[in-house]
């Protein structure tokens, strides 16, 4: 059973999502109406605060009826694996504003003012409104696409001495999704907890404030996701590989080593 992020009464146009199907019938009734999707995991601190501004937005921009205002789903990212892979959701909290199928907004991390702004934007008058309905993948609509990367002046080779300099920094390098005080998905959470158990030192570097680095690690260790834990400058592997290391024994001893 999928618990709920609020333990407060929801409005009319606040839902709980419990299954794809059943987002997809809530999302589909209505293609012009603008959906918020709150993406959340009952471990990350900050959905708690955010799980209470978007309970608050849905009554500021919703109705007297279920039809009336904004569309609000409330989606568990890990219980709702499904639903957060298709929207290529990789950390909580992350929040998605749609008009039917189309991308209006993607705000990730606790930015109540950004949401908030967003929304005032996107229900003011003339309302933006999709040229068309699509069974696609969302796009960002005109207006609000995602700021471009600032122009980087690093060459590959600079950029390949930069991340094996952040690998050899510690002994024990994680390269992690947040920080091990806030991670922001669970599989780096539950590393971070790990190492924590094992009494490991370890130092910790957030890939999602570096692109270059997020992108280049996957190549430079040919592991397509994150976290990554390197022990003296050498890739080890990513959590389940790192588990079975941990209950084999083998994790401790090469700390040591």
């Amino acid at each position: 059973m999928v618990a709920s992020a609020s333990t407060n009464s929801h409005p009319p146009n606040y839902h709980v999502v419990t299954s794809p199907d059943h987002f997809k019938e809530i999302l589909s009734k209505d293609l012009n109406r603008i959906s918020l999707i709150s993406f959340w995991a009952p471990w990350a601190e900050p959905c708690k605060t955010m799980n209470e501004v978007v309970l608050e937005l849905s009554k500021k921009f919703g109705g007297d009826n279920e039809s009336e205002g904004i569309l609000v789903l409330e989606v568990e990212a890990e219980e709702q694996g499904d639903i957060a892979e298709s929207f290529d959701i990789e950390s909580v909290p992350s929040f998605l504003i749609l008009r039917g199928h189309t991308l209006l907004d993607r705000i990730v991390g606790a930015d109540a003012q950004r949401l908030t702004q967003s929304l005032e934007k996107l229900t003011a008058k003339p309302a933006v409104i999709p040229l068309s309905s699509t069974s696609q993948a969302p796009r960002v609509a005109a207006g609000f696409a995602s700021a471009p990367d600032e122009e980087s002046n690093e060459t590959p080779e600079a950029l390949e001495m930069r991340m094996k300099n952040l690998m050899t920094s510690h002994k024990v390098m994680l390269f992690m999704k947040g920080n091990p005080a806030a991670p922001r998905c669970g599989f780096s959470r539950k590393i971070v907890a790990l190492l924590q158990d094992h009494s490991i030192d370890f130092s910790s570097f957030d890939i999602l404030e570096d692109e270059a680095v997020r992108q280049g690690l996957k190549k430079l260790n040919d592991w397509p996701t994150f976290p990554q834990l390197i022990i003296n400058g050498e890739f080890v592997g990513g959590l389940d590989i790192v588990k079975e290391m941990a209950e084999n024994g083998e994790l401790d001893e090469m700390v040591k080593a």
